[in-house]
C-alpha cells in the first residue's frame, strides 16, 4: 500500500541480537528513519513482543515511537494525522 500511495519503496533489514538494541542501532546507522511505527495486537496475550520489549525503552530511542492498535480502521489511522 505504501508503495502504491506513496511511491516510498520498503527496505527489508535483517538483524541478528537483541531486538531492542538491534532497533535503535539500525535507527542510529540510517539517518533517514524518522519515526518508528509498531502494530499492537489486541489479543488478550498482549500487544506482541516487540512492542512489548520496545516500549518500556521507547524514552531512549532518539525518534519518535508511536504505536498502532491492530483494532484501529485505515479510517481512524488517517484521521490521527
Amino acid at each position: 500500500k505504501i508503495r502504491e500511495k506513496f511511491g516510498i519503496e520498503p527496505e527489508l533489514v535483517v538483524r541478528e541480537g537483541k531486538t531492542v538494541e538491534e532497533l535503535h542501532g539500525l535507527i542510529e546507522d540510517d539517518q533517514d528513519i524518522a519515526i518508528l511505527v509498531l502494530g499492537a495486537s489486541a489479543g488478550k496475550e498482549g500487544p506482541g513482543p516487540l512492542v512489548a520489549s520496545v516500549v518500556g525503552k521507547a524514552a531512549a530511542f532518539p525518534i519518535p515511537v508511536t504505536v498502532v492498535p491492530q483494532n484501529l480502521s485505515d479510517d481512524e489511522i488517517l484521521s490521527l494525522g
